[in-house]
């Protein structure tokens, strides 16, 4: 008996089904395989293909079957990938500038000059000299702390010579007498550390602004003085309050030192390896003890140094190739006040200190501080969080420099709201002694204290006041308006204006572009 296959009729948009693979025998119809000596462990079947049925196409296949929103949308669920764009910023930034770069040199030819410099040998040997005697005022306040250290102890010693109350529990509660002799001796060691600093960062400055020719040499001393000045000050109070807690013990909470200081209590710490430590460490912040790295790794510093080598490189040829002709044609527009002309130029000029600023951000927080502390095996390493992402300006100066940020905090914010300031009062004072140091290290390297950088910094307090609403706002259009407010300030306004302003007073001071002591 046969049975008639039906009669289907196969169209072109019918499938054919997939057929599993046959399945080949191991010698013999059983699973188990024979050997010489009977019969072995059963081997397991091969896995069985379950075939993959494909389905006829149909043009009702639903495309559209349930909510869903843009990928760009504010109602998405999944956060996009920016990668791509990422990418393309980045090709259309370099492509950009480097047209404009050919550009520059087909009108003005090949400006980049290694000889051209202008310095004198005294530059050279002035650099070094303070490079040696700046570290000895770190050298005076040791001696300062030494001997603070010492009385400490003594007076610990001579139950005899403190009037206050043990308590059972481990404290101690100082009487009126022993806190006007704490005082007294503060007052005593506070006048010799600002006596110390002071010396270290006004002779610095002098012989800055008046011997040293190269601003290059001249910012660098002026930078470690300012470093020296500001690390003093953080060991100078921070071992005051060490001393304190040595010598009035107390188990209350808000008196609780951090526990990573047990293992360097109040006075081992008073070391001249200790404060070595804390003059190279990558930090404004002076601790006892710090959170370090296991091991030093030798090849990502020497990644570090190359990409801050390679940085520092391209800022100065983009320095020289680009940006000086266009300061160089901004100075009559500036003399004569041509408004049109001058917003012209601050927009040709946003472009390239936006680039340059952006190498100098990673060349120098990225690069040079993760190698430094690499080398010092400084476990803390977050020098900056992602600032460019700030909703307002003050976010962006919590952000962009983290230690300048913990030292301000610490040791002129805090204080001051703890002696009753309001947190508005506090931060103009942190803006303007932030303003007095910047002037210092961008005037005096430069021999231009024309107060262009002090105003900068004191006049974000008023664009600070107007973006900080937008931080608490609800939703995500307050952080976009906030942080298009910062950008456009920092690249369109701020710094392009800055520049021109500096380069119109060094013009003016030389007499002529040829007469200034760096020939761009």
């Amino acid at each position: 008996m046969t049975v008639e296959k039906p009669n289907v009729k196969v169209t072109g948009a019918d499938v054919p089904e997939d057929r599993p693979a046959p399945l080949r025998r191991l010698g013999t119809s059983s699973h188990a395989s024979r050997s010489s000596s009977g019969f072995s462990a059963p081997q397991p079947l091969a896995p069985v293909r379950t075939p993959f049925l494909k389905k006829k196409y149909r043009h009702v296949a639903a495309a559209h079957w349930q909510p869903r929103t843009s990928c760009l949308s504010h109602d998405s669920d999944a956060s996009p990938s920016f990668l791509g764009f990422r990418n393309l910023m980045i090709i259309v930034l370099v492509v950009g500038n480097l047209r404009l770069m050919i550009e520059n040199i087909k009108k003005y030819g090949v400006l980049i000059c290694v000889r051209c410099h202008d310095y004198r040998q005294q530059d050279l040997w002035l650099g070094a000299a303070l490079y040696f005697l700046i570290p000895c005022h770190l050298f005076v306040a040791y001696v300062v702390e030494s001997s603070a250290a010492q009385q400490a102890r003594f007076l610990l010693k001579s139950s005899r010579r403190r009037s206050g109350t043990a308590t059972p529990g481990g404290s101690y509660l100082p009487s009126d007498e022993d806190l006007r002799r704490f005082n007294t001796t503060w007052k005593l060691i506070a006048f010799v550390h600002g006596l110390n600093i002071t010396f270290c960062l006004l002779i610095t400055s002098l012989v800055v602004y008046f011997f040293i020719h190269h601003p290059l040499i001249g910012t660098l001393s002026e930078v470690h003085a300012i470093i020296v000045w500001l690390k003093t000050y953080s060991y100078a109070f921070t071992n005051r309050d060490l001393r304190h807690a040595y010598l009035h013990p107390s188990k209350r909470d808000e008196d609780a030192l951090p526990e990573i200081y047990d293992k360097c209590p109040y006075p081992q710490n008073v070391t001249l390896g200790n404060l070595t430590y804390f003059w190279w460490a990558p930090t404004m912040v002076y601790q006892p003890v710090y959170p370090r790295s296991p091991k030093i790794r030798w090849v990502f510093v020497a990644k570090r140094m190359a990409e801050c080598f390679g940085l520092n490189v391209f800022m100065w040829i983009a320095s020289a190739q680009y940006a000086a002709p266009v300061l160089r044609n901004s100075l009559d527009k500036i003399a004569h006040l041509d408004l049109p002309s001058i917003l012209e130029r601050l927009m040709k000029l946003s472009t390239i200190s936006l680039v340059i600023w952006l190498a100098g951000f990673f060349a120098l927080f990225q690069s040079f501080l993760n190698a430094l502390a690499e080398v010092m095996r400084f476990g803390d390493r977050e020098f900056y969080t992602d600032w460019w992402n700030s909703p307002s300006v003050g976010v962006y100066w919590r952000t962009w420099n983290k230690p300048v940020y913990q030292f301000m905090k610490r040791h002129v914010f805090s204080p001051l709201v703890g002696r009753g300031w309001s947190s508005g009062q506090a931060s103009i004072a942190v803006f303007v002694f932030s303003g007095v140091l910047h002037e210092l290290l961008v005037g005096i390297p430069t021999h231009n204290i024309i107060g262009v950088a002090f105003v900068g910094m004191v006049a974000q307090l008023p664009l600070i006041a107007l973006t900080a609403p937008l931080e608490k706002m609800q939703g995500i259009n307050g952080k976009i308006i906030g942080n298009c407010i910062f950008w456009v300030s920092f690249t369109l306004i701020g710094q392009p204006l800055a520049a021109l302003l500096y380069f119109f007073a060094w013009q003016a001071k030389y007499g002529s572009v040829s007469q200034m002591p760096i020939k761009p």
